[in-house]
């Protein structure tokens, strides 16, 4: 999820490296103070406890079955359910003995099938042990007929995707809305992609991945959607979507329109937000957020690349994560408001994108957790995932 840098400390049962602020770019603009005698028209949300007792939780999901129940995953290769704020004793996977877990590795990701209810499909994105060494695995199970378990014998794997090193995998799974699965993959890990990875388009790593798991050729265990922009190209990975990405941690789309909201880990200088388009080149390791890339000796032309919605210097925080698009009901002035954080320092922003730039940018809470992920129940309603072992709702003040 996170980087290597120059001082170190054990969260996310990762070792994230810190470093050095690095001062270039513009500051984010800071939440708008009212002037004397006016309304104070701040959004005030809070954190309100759900669950406690989890173990390194990394992700949430809820399913396609209208249950209503929420499937938290935990890094160690278990996911539970959790239904009505109580959970369940029976996990819904465990897959701890094939996990290769700690540092960045681990059980990354979850996205169940849109037809679940009926299948009982879902996906799963980790890290384990393969012949040459660590690998990514993007894997499809099925549930139990009771959709309360899962058989770990009835894995189909996907993918197999090599790691040279053992950071930045990326790790979220997401269907979008045309029923494709995407796959957000980081550059293989160090610092600085020193195989330059995410520039290499015969390469898996660095990119956002797309494919359709509803289909397969005589080669994949899955088929290329034919709208994937480098389809038909020779030396070119079929499967990527759009490349130039560090490690997309967490990447969500916006349930009304689609758009696609990645959260990109930045290296020594910037974090950012992109809203992904097809075929893009989001520029990394050439360009990190919107500046060129410190200490890497490259030509570097900011124009050749899509420039993320929104990124944040060192000073604002330091491990950027993604988030949702509000739309849920009980705090309407977020309505349409895409909801982000930081792990480094538990900051919580929104931001308003018009479609052409951000027209709104605010600071909503200093929560001061290790913010993991942010996950959306079946109405919209968002949570944050404390990789300290809390499951919490956003809820107004």
């Amino acid at each position: 999820m996170l980087r290597s840098r120059n001082i170190y400390f054990n969260l996310f049962a990762l070792i994230i490296c810190i470093g050095i602020e690095t001062a270039c770019g513009k500051t984010p603009s800071a939440a708008p103070k009212p002037s004397a005698g006016s309304e104070d028209t701040t959004i005030k949300i809070k954190l309100e406890q759900i669950v406690e007792g989890l173990d390194q939780p990394v992700g949430m999901k809820h399913d396609e079955d209208g249950s209503g129940r929420l499937f938290i995953v935990e890094q160690g290769g278990l996911i539970r359910i959790l239904k009505d704020g109580t959970l369940a004793n029976t996990p819904f996977l465990n897959i701890q003995n094939r996990v290769s877990s700690g540092y960045e590795e681990g059980l990354l990701g979850l996205a169940f099938h849109p037809n679940f209810k009926k299948n009982r499909r879902f996906f799963i994105h980790y890290t384990a042990s393969g012949k040459t060494g660590i690998e990514s695995r993007i894997s499809e199970f099925m549930a139990e007929d009771n959709l309360k378990t899962t058989k770990i014998q009835n894995e189909k794997v996907l993918l197999r995707i090599s790691q040279p090193f053992r950071n930045h995998n990326g790790g979220d799974l997401a269907f979008g809305p045309k029923g494709k699965l995407y796959i957000g993959m980081g550059d293989g890990g160090a610092g600085n992609d020193p195989q330059r990875n995410a520039q290499n388009l015969g390469s898996l790593l660095g990119k956002m991945l797309r494919i359709d798991v509803d289909q397969q050729n005589d080669t994949k265990t899955y088929g290329i959607p034919e709208d994937n922009p480098f389809r038909t190209q020779t030396k070119v990975a079929p499967e990527i979507w759009a490349s130039g990405l560090r490690n997309p941690w967490r990447f969500s789309f916006d349930s009304e329109n689609g758009d696609l909201y990645v959260g990109d880990v930045g290296q020594t200088g910037r974090e950012e937000i992109n809203l992904l388009k097809r075929g893009k080149n989001y520029g990394w390791n050439i360009m990190e957020g919107t500046i060129c890339t410190p200490r890497v000796d490259l030509p570097c032309d900011p124009s050749q690349y899509a420039a993320p919605i929104h990124d944040y210097p060192r000073g604002e925080g330091t491990v950027v994560i993604g988030g949702y698009v509000y739309r849920g009901k009980t705090i309407p002035r977020l309505t349409g408001a895409y909801i982000y954080g930081d792990f480094g320092n538990g900051r919580i922003w929104m931001l308003r994108h018009d479609g052409s730039t951000t027209i709104q940018h605010e600071r909503l809470l200093e929560s001061e957790r290790p913010i993991s992920a942010f996950a959306e129940d079946t109405e919209g309603e968002l949570y944050v995932v404390d990789y300290r072992g809390k499951l919490l709702k956003i809820v107004s003040e």
